[in-house]
């Protein structure tokens, strides 16, 4: 995307339910508002592969290509990779805004931003759609996914581009089925900034963990998409850029265990024909370990990691948050289960459950060792509106009004600073560099060698993708190997991986998530960011640099 203007597109193709309006001459902005730095965010690593961001915004991407299937120009901004700039705001004529709670305090500054240049500002996605009264400030809001509100929202701007007088709201009562999606506007996006690309098969899951917001907003029955679609997206991904890894961002890629099984055949096939160009990731209940047949699929299609909401191994705290799928198996051998598919697990942990006790945070560092379970977001708990846990809370008069930056926002049963303290305590027991770096040599040695291979005539093979892979190579020695402060550990780590077990690549996965999550725990430690990644309200944190997009 070139740095003078963000991407443009006046495509004339139909939407299934909207056709284009004759003559329209409308012209939408779609801003996706910065990040708040997290253990999942990578952020630290970027200079070591050269990304500039994440993931691409794919609820952004999705609405984009919505509009401009109705004949709008659309531009996108994801202020993760430039600055929204004044420019942009005098080539718009609305200006649409999507975010999730921690994007908050951004979403308000570029509704009034907008405002400055008297732009209708529309809001949509999960923030707003689960606590529209947050944002009294955006001119219209989207409530829900696409669907019918999206289409009147269309035709009220095709209609009337002025700013209401008062603010008008948009509630979606009959969804778009998702068999009906456009394929998201991967081409309006600077995709090769990316660490990963995205790609959504579901919306929905079954079950109904307390702190979880997903099964009100997205209900409890999955939709899916079919799997020629995500064919498609992954093709069209693969044209505009994406490289090395593609991340299911459903909620639960087995939700529905047989519309999982149906595409991952699919992407077996794909991966073959395609000669394996990425590896797959996604999010997944610890009930997955009842499916062999889905972990044998998923290796054949490579995926390489599969992120679990293991959130406790204490069995008390999992059943008074009603998670009971993660007690199906025991813990430990449901993750040396998913291990021997060649798949790492990546997993989800809070601290601060009515169950904790002053042992809990020795316990977790406990199950952190046992589980080598090398990368884990850990988070203290946080009351998110739509969930039973903010009612029950609620009732309790236990949500805090103003809680500190990036703090949580629950009234803790046992005293604050000692689960503070304990959360600082399991982080650092973590994150350690050489203990850290000690689980990744575990899966190195234990899950890598499971992983089908990949053939010597994959794209990851060609002069291009070598070439980029040694300047990841030289970034990471240079970085991790000279400049940290963790440098001995980081040898050790190294020198074991390529001597003993003869595995460039997880050696190189090791450094830079490694490096991320060293550093980040640092500043976490230092009250430098957030104690939980879904608080609404986050502490100044590093933006890009103004004018690089």
């Amino acid at each position: 995307m070139p740095h003078s203007s963000p991407a443009e597109t006046t495509h004339s193709a139909t939407h299934p339910h909207s056709p284009p309006a004759p003559g329209t001459n409308r012209r939408m902005l779609c801003v996706f508002p910065h990040y708040a730095p997290s253990f999942g965010t990578f952020h630290h690593s970027f200079k070591l592969v050269g990304a500039r961001a994440f993931y691409p915004p794919q609820g952004i991407l999705v609405i984009a290509a919505f509009f401009a299937a109705r004949g709008w120009a659309v531009r996108i901004v994801d202020e993760n990779l430039r600055h929204l700039t004044e420019t942009d705001l005098a080539w718009a004529q609305v200006v649409m805004v999507s975010g999730m709670h921690v994007q908050r305090d951004k979403i308000l500054d570029i509704t009034s931003r907008a405002h400055r240049h008297n732009l209708t500002a529309v809001l949509g996605g999960p923030s707003v759609s689960a606590a529209p009264h947050w944002y009294p400030q955006p001119d219209m809001l989207h409530i829900g996914e696409l669907g019918d509100a999206t289409v009147q929202l269309a035709e009220r701007l095709e209609h009337d581009l002025h700013r209401p007088t008062t603010q008008e709201t948009y509630p979606t009562k009959k969804r778009t089925a998702l068999e009906d999606f456009p394929t998201p506007a991967y081409h309006l996006a600077d995709t090769s900034a990316y660490l990963a690309g995205t790609v959504q098969a579901s919306s929905g899951c079954p079950f109904k963990c307390e702190f979880c917001d997903i099964p009100e907003l997205y209900g409890r029955k999955p939709r899916i998409k079919t799997p020629q679609q995500i064919t498609t997206e992954l093709d069209t991904m693969l044209a505009h850029g994406i490289r090395d890894a593609v991340y299911f961002v459903d909620d639960n890629f087995i939700a529905n265990p047989h519309a999982a099984k149906r595409l991952l055949e699919h992407l077996v096939t794909w991966q073959r024909q395609h000669r394996y160009p990425v590896d797959f990731t996604c999010e997944a209940t610890l009930n997955i370990t009842q499916h062999p047949d889905l972990l044998a699929l998923m290796r054949q299609a490579r995926f390489t990691q599969l992120y679990v909401g293991i959130e406790t191994p204490e069995e008390d705290a999992l059943i008074v948050m009603d998670k009971r799928q993660n007690l199906r198996s025991p813990i430990l051998q449901a993750i040396a289960t998913i291990n021997s598919y060649g798949i790492e697990v990546a997993s989800g942990a809070i601290l601060g459950l009515d169950t904790d006790t002053p042992d809990t945070y020795d316990r977790f560092c406990h199950f952190i060792d046992a589980s080598n379970i090398p990368f884990l977001t850990i988070n203290l708990l946080q009351a998110l509106p739509h969930t039973p846990l903010w009612r029950r809370l609620e009732a309790e008069g236990r949500i805090l009004a103003a809680p500190g930056p990036g703090d949580s926002n629950v009234d803790f049963l046992l005293p604050r600073d000692t689960v503070v303290n304990g959360w600082r305590h399991v982080i650092a027991h973590a994150y350690q560099p050489d203990r850290m770096f000690a689980r990744y040599l575990h899966q190195i040695h234990n899950t890598h060698p499971h992983r089908l291979r990949v053939p010597l005539s994959s794209p990851r093979y060609r002069p291009a993708a070598l070439s980029r892979g040694a300047r990841i190579t030289a970034n990471v020695l240079w970085h991790c190997g000279i400049r940290a402060p963790y440098r001995t550990a980081f040898w050790r780590m190294a020198t074991t991986a390529l001597l003993r077990h003869r595995n460039p690549e997880g050696m190189l996965w090791a450094a830079v998530a490694g490096h991320h999550l060293i550093t980040f725990t640092a500043e976490a430690l230092e009250d430098r960011t957030e104690k939980t990644f879904y608080a609404d309200t986050m502490p100044d944190w590093p933006s890009p640099r103004r004018g690089v997009s």
